[in-house]
Order: C-alpha cells, then sequence, then structure tokens
C-alpha cells in the first residue's frame, strides 16, 4: 500500500485529497518505482481545472503528474534494461507521479547519472528537456540570435534563460515582479520587462534596432500572444508551448502571420518531441551533460510535502513561486 494526492473531480486545488492507495506487482514491460522527488509543472494545473491541453488526461479518479524520480522497487516480466536499486527519471505519460510509489512502463524510464541528485532531478527533467528540443530542435538558437522568453523567472524560463545565454544568444525576458526581474538576470536575461508596467515589444524593437527577435518562446497565452507577435522579425518563429493565463484568440494567417512578415507559428509538445526512445535518451544526455557541466542549474524555488500539493498549485496559480516546485512523498 500507498499514499497519493488523488481528485475524484475537476476543480480548484482543494479537489486534492490525500489517500492509500493499492498498487498491484509491475505489469509486463513495467517497473515499480518509489519515488523519492515528484516535479510540479503548471500544466498540471491544467489537468486538475480540467482546461483543453493536447496531453491526454485518464478518466476520474485520477492520480496527476507526469515528473518525477526514484528508485526502481520491483521489476515486471519482459524488463531487462533495469534492476531493483537502480536511479530512474520519468516525464511522459501516464500519469501517476503525485504518489509514494508508482507502476511505470520501463521502455519510457531514463536512467539518472550520479552526479545529478534526486530533487535536482524533480526540478529539471521534464522542463530541462523541453528546453532542449525547444532550443535546438523547435528553433536552432545560435550565436547572435535574438530570443524572447516569457515567464523568465519560471522554472520554465530560467532553464530557457541559461540555456540560450551559453548558446549565444540576447535574451529578453519577461516577469510579473521586479524581484523577479533580478532572479531572471541572474540566470542569463540581459533585458527583463515587467509586464503590466512595461512594454516588451517596445523593449525588443530597441533591443533589436528595430527589427524583431528571431523566436518568441510563448508561455503565457491570451494576455501576451498578439504582442508577442509584434516583436518579431520577418520570417521570424512564435513557439506557443503554453497558455497559462488562457487560450489564444484565434490566429488569422493572413493578417497575423502573412502581412507580418512570414512569420510561422508552431505549437509543439513534449509528446511528439517525445516519441521516440532515440530522441528521448540523446535529449536526456544533453541535459544531464549541461547540469553536470553547470550550464544549466537547478533553481529549486519551493518544496512541498506531497500531502501538501494543494497549496504548491495555489501557489503556482497566484504566481507566489519561482523557479521550480518540488513535492517530496515522503515527508
Amino acid at each position: 500500500m500507498a499514499m497519493a494526492a488523488v481528485i475524484h473531480e475537476k476543480g480548484p486545488p482543494e479537489v486534492f485529497r490525500w489517500e492509500e492507495i493499492e498498487l498491484a506487482p509491475p505489469g509486463e514491460g513495467e517497473v515499480q518505482v518509489r519515488n523519492t522527488a515528484i516535479g510540479v509543472n503548471y500544466v498540471d494545473t491544467y489537468h486538475r481545472r480540467g482546461l483543453p491541453h493536447p496531453w491526454p488526461v485518464p478518466a476520474l479518479p485520477l492520480i496527476l503528474g507526469f515528473e518525477g524520480g526514484g528508485v526502481v522497487e520491483e521489476v515486471g516480466p519482459g524488463v531487462s534494461d533495469f534492476a531493483r536499486g537502480d536511479r530512474v527519471a520519468y516525464l511522459l505519460p501516464p500519469h501517476g507521479a503525485y504518489a509514494q510509489m508508482r507502476n511505470y512502463p520501463a521502455e519510457k524510464l531514463l536512467a539518472v547519472p550520479d552526479g545529478v541528485d534526486d530533487q535536482t532531478v524533480a526540478a529539471v527533467v521534464l522542463k530541462g528537456m523541453t528546453a532542449q528540443y525547444l532550443l535546438r530542435r523547435t528553433y536552432r538558437v545560435g550565436l547572435g540570435d535574438t530570443i524572447l522568453v516569457h515567464a523568465a523567472a519560471g522554472g520554465m524560463g530560467l532553464i530557457l534563460c541559461q540555456w540560450g545565454k551559453k548558446l549565444g544568444a540576447t535574451i529578453v525576458g519577461t516577469v510579473s515582479t521586479d524581484e523577479k526581474a533580478e532572479l531572471a538576470a541572474a540566470n542569463g536575461c540581459d533585458y527583463s520587462v515587467v509586464l503590466g508596467r512595461d512594454d516588451f515589444a517596445k523593449t525588443v524593437r530597441e533591443v533589436t534596432d528595430g527589427m524583431g527577435c528571431d523566436v518568441v518562446y510563448e508561455s503565457i497565452g491570451k494576455d501576451t500572444f498578439q504582442k508577442s507577435l509584434e516583436c518579431l522579425r520577418p520570417m521570424g518563429m512564435l513557439v506557443s508551448y503554453g497558455h497559462a493565463s488562457g487560450a489564444p484568440d484565434p490566429v488569422d494567417v493572413i493578417e497575423d502571420l502573412g502581412a507580418r512578415g512570414s512569420l510561422v507559428l508552431t505549437r509543439p509538445t513534449l509528446m511528439h518531441y517525445m516519441a521516440d526512445k532515440v530522441d528521448r535518451e540523446t535529449s536526456a544526455r544533453e541535459l544531464f551533460n549541461a547540469l553536470e557541466s553547470g550550464v544549466v542549474k537547478a533553481r529549486i524555488g519551493q518544496v512541498y510535502p506531497l500531502r501538501s500539493v494543494a497549496q504548491a498549485h495555489r501557489d503556482i496559480e497566484q504566481r507566489r513561486t519561482t523557479g521550480s516546485t518540488v513535492l517530496l512523498p515522503f515527508e
């Protein structure tokens, strides 16, 4: 038996219930993982509330969460790549991370090197591998590029700033407070813009001598989407990978993209970029190398007991968090 944060209905953070769950032995191709640290991502709040998102959500009752790390307790039939005691991480469906123990497909597991600790794994494996494909595959950032990163002081934004800076980019980032602006600056953001007070499109134009930036990493959605399009140079790319303020308004491909300079709009998702095992392992290797070399540093802003996940969700939704949020299942 194990404990888990379970939801029986969609709604506010109060829907979480701390309950005992029955866990069957791992099935064919599965391993049983004892979670040591669990990552919380903004997408988890979408799934808790029932908001639309490309990632599938199983029927209720439901244990949320995609990201975590732990130790293999037991292997099921047909598993040869992992053994009891191995340190592992995961970042893809199925749901089920918000639990002390879980079964998970061995084919999707990642082996964790000794140089990366458990909380770092939970804090960055999903965000870090997302950053890897956003920076290296969706748009290949290089020396001389100017990029706009929204929510630059969040867990995802800080990794994009750190890694983007190492790749040679000039970075404009949006934040919600002056304190978060300082944090973003300390992690590679060259120009921080406080939303609601400063005009980030104006800043981008000033930084680029009127040309516009090469790529926008857009995670806010409705509140910033149209202005993000204004920031792009001709043939620039808007990468819409989140919508914290709600889904953006429909895009007019003629006016919004064509007339503004043959702009490119994409909506990437982790499931598609990491569907192939070779891509997952390549991305993980690059991320773990970046962590061990110090190119990417985990910024864990908040740690909660798993039983307090409702408070973690409240704090994230009310923008009281910085960096990554980690849950500890046995505290």
